[in-house]
């Protein structure tokens, strides 16, 4: 066995503080070396260094202050068929070289596997492009604390019924990675994450509410100025007070954009390689065949700038690219990796670790339009549980939001279940209003569905 290298990358040279995208290129190309020397007949490394801070005001005191710098590298052999793997959190040259010692005597005596294995050298994105997605909030600890209680403060004025606050809190963090394998390709792409949120309580009579907004966004200055946190926060919390329970009953629901989202969630997850091969998802067998209405198109454009979902290249090194996963309604790809799209006898799509920016077409209404288009039934702004059964699509979870009667609101309503399947959600979903929430990796506005099962307590 040859001797075992030494990094030309030290300690210093992995400070947060003066890191360069060179030193952690050279690092993954010598714990590849290492891999290589000690056995393996291919390798990978997935590297990460993050670091930040995040600051938390209520009642106009600082509740916390908490700073993270984390390090984290996984290493994954191959000897033949075999995979073998280690995780460690120590950069020093040493700690890693045990690492890779660990993980080959694992491959060793592991059961083969045929579909292991990296991607094939031509699907790698040697030539990825550089993303728009860092970029730095040069903010102090005490400016951050600063703001908290200004937002703080703004919420409790709003209104006299808003009596206490959950608090209010900042957060930052950047984060660089490095991707690499024995074909030659390392990949290393760096991005930034801020995020202002307000909870607040109001009280009417004897009764009490809580709600919250929250404002993200790789770049600071596209975050919600705080007196806009501060008023939708409270106006949410107000708007909530004198909920009433319904009776049990079968109406037209819409899902309010920032839960819409996790409702398409649950689509992503279905489409999933690894529950496809597991046969645990309610959509196995459904490529080519309708899974919503005619006029829904859903894509993934990986590419955007400053979007939180971006990616030049995912978990497998594999060029990311727009997929169009619904077209006229008809599932037109899974979301695969290289071991789920092997394992399937597909091909990857380029969505190891998840899909990037995912959108559905919408029909161009507002909120408003939409109530006015629902006429009368339940608009849900909150959801709680995890009633989802993957496997037959049942859906089952608690809710609150507000009842619609003529397409005005009437009153809040608390402690019901919207029960469904969502094969029948799905395909069933009348329109998509143009009220898109951008805070996430989905990005879709409120969902309005033909009917559903609302159960409450009278």
């Amino acid at each position: 066995m040859p001797e075992p290298i030494q990094s030309k990358v030290n300690s210093e040279n992995l400070n947060p503080e003066n890191l360069k995208p060179e030193n952690l290129k050279q690092l993954v190309a010598d714990i590849l070396q290492e891999a290589l020397n000690q056995g393996a007949s291919s390798a990978e490394v997935d590297l990460a260094i993050t670091k930040g801070f995040s600051v938390t005001a209520r009642k106009g005191d600082v509740e916390s202050v908490e700073y993270n710098q984390d390090k984290s590298i996984e290493i994954v052999v191959y000897v033949g068929k075999r995979t073998g793997s280690a995780n460690l959190s120590d950069f020093r040259f040493d700690a890693i070289r045990d690492a890779v010692k660990a993980a080959c005597n694992i491959a060793r005596f592991t059961d083969e596997d045929p579909y292991s294995g990296l991607a094939d050298k031509n699907l790698l994105a040697f030539n990825y492009p550089e993303l728009d997605l860092n970029f730095p909030w040069n903010i102090s600890v005490e400016h951050a604390i600063e703001l908290a209680r200004d937002c703080e403060a703004k919420a409790l004025k709003k209104d006299k019924r808003i009596t206490n606050s959950e608090g209010v809190t900042i957060n930052t963090h950047s984060g660089i990675g490095a991707y690499g394998n024995t074909h030659g390709f390392i990949g290393v792409d760096s991005s930034t994450r801020h995020e202002i949120s307000c909870v607040l309580i109001a009280k009417q009579g004897d009764e009490m509410q809580r709600d919250y907004f929250y404002t993200v966004a790789t770049d600071p200055e596209c975050l919600d100025p705080i007196t806009e946190v501060a008023n939708k926060a409270a106006e949410r919390t107000i708007q909530r007070l004198g909920a009433q329970q319904l009776s049990t009953q079968r109406v037209p629901v819409i899902f309010a954009a920032e839960v819409a989202r996790g409702l398409l969630g649950h689509f992503v997850a279905a489409i999933q390689g690894g529950n496809l091969y597991r046969k645990t998802s309610f959509l196995l067998d459904h490529l080519g065949k309708p899974v919503f209405p005619k006029h829904i198109q859903m894509d993934e454009r990986p590419h955007l700038s400053k979007a939180l979902g971006s990616a030049a290249f995912d978990d497998n090194g594999v060029a990311t690219r727009p997929n169009v996963f619904i077209d006229a309604g008809i599932l037109q790809n899974y979301s695969l990796s290289i071991y789920s799209a092997r394992k399937l006898g597909m091909q990857t799509t380029g969505n190891a670790g998840g899909v990037h920016n995912l959108f559905i077409t919408d029909g161009g209404k507002t909120l408003p339009e939409l109530l006015k288009t629902m006429g009368t039934g339940l608009l849900v702004t909150e959801l709680m549980g995890q009633g989802v059964n993957l496997v037959t699509g049942d859906y089952s979870r608690g809710a609150s939001g507000f009842w619609v009667e003529n397409g005005e609101i009437k009153f809040p309503v608390e402690e019901i279940t919207i029960a469904g399947n969502l094969h029948d959600m799905y395909a069933n979903l009348v329109e998509v209003g143009c009220d898109v929430d951008k805070r996430g990796n989905i990005q879709t506005g409120s969902i309005l569905l033909e009917s559903m099962m609302v159960a409450g307590g009278i």
